[in-house]
C-alpha cells in the first residue's frame, strides 16, 4: 500500500463517485481494436482540447486535482478528464488508474495507466500516442489501487531513460 497524493485525497472529498471503487467491475479490460481506438481518440482529443497551465498560476494552489471545466489544468487534469470520457464510453472505472511517476527531469507527473489483457497502457498528455508503459522515459511510483481507497507502489516498474518533451 501507498498513501494517495494530498490533492487526490481532496478531489475525493468533492467528487466522492471518482474514487469508489466498484469491485464487480473488472480489474482488466480486453485489448480489442474498438477499445485501442477509443484510447487513442480520448487522449489525441484531449490533449488537443485541453490547455496546459500549471495548479499555480490555475488555482493558486501548488497541487490541486481538478476536471479542466475552464478548458485549463495540469497533467493530472488532463488525465482526470480523460478517465472520465472513458467510463462515458463503457470502460470500467477500475481498470483506469491515476499514476504517478517522475519524469525525465525528475519531475513529478501523473498519467492514466489502462489495464489491459495486454499489459498497461499510458494515456499521457505530452503524447498522442498510447505507448505500454515500459516505452515511456518514466520511473512509475504509485497509482490508485484495485481494491478500495488506497494507493499502491509501483517502484517496480522502472521504463527506459529516454527523452520526451517537457511540459
Amino acid at each position: 500500500m501507498a498513501d494517495p497524493i494530498p490533492a487526490w485525497s481532496r478531489m475525493c472529498t468533492r467528487y466522492p463517485g471518482e474514487c469508489s471503487v466498484d469491485l464487480s467491475e473488472p480489474a482488466i479490460v480486453p485489448l480489442t481494436p474498438a477499445i485501442w481506438k477509443l484510447l487513442v481518440s480520448v487522449n489525441r482529443r484531449v490533449n488537443h482540447t485541453i490547455r496546459p497551465r500549471a495548479d499555480r498560476e490555475h488555482w493558486g494552489v501548488e497541487d490541486h486535482w481538478d476536471f479542466p471545466y475552464d478548458g485549463f489544468g495540469d497533467c493530472e487534469d488532463y488525465q482526470l478528464l480523460k478517465r472520465r470520457l472513458l467510463v462515458r464510453a463503457g470502460l470500467p472505472a477500475r481498470a483506469l488508474r491515476m499514476t504517478v511517476v517522475i519524469d525525465e527531469h525528475a519531475s513529478g507527473h501523473a498519467v492514466m495507466l489502462v489495464r489491459t489483457d495486454q499489459g498497461d497502457y499510458v494515456l499521457d498528455n505530452r503524447r498522442s500516442e498510447v505507448l505500454p508503459w515500459y516505452k515511456t522515459t518514466y520511473i512509475y511510483v504509485k497509482r490508485e489501487g484495485d481494491y478500495g481507497a488506497g494507493w499502491v507502489s509501483t517502484r517496480e516498474m522502472v521504463s527506459p531513460i529516454g527523452v520526451a518533451s517537457h511540459l
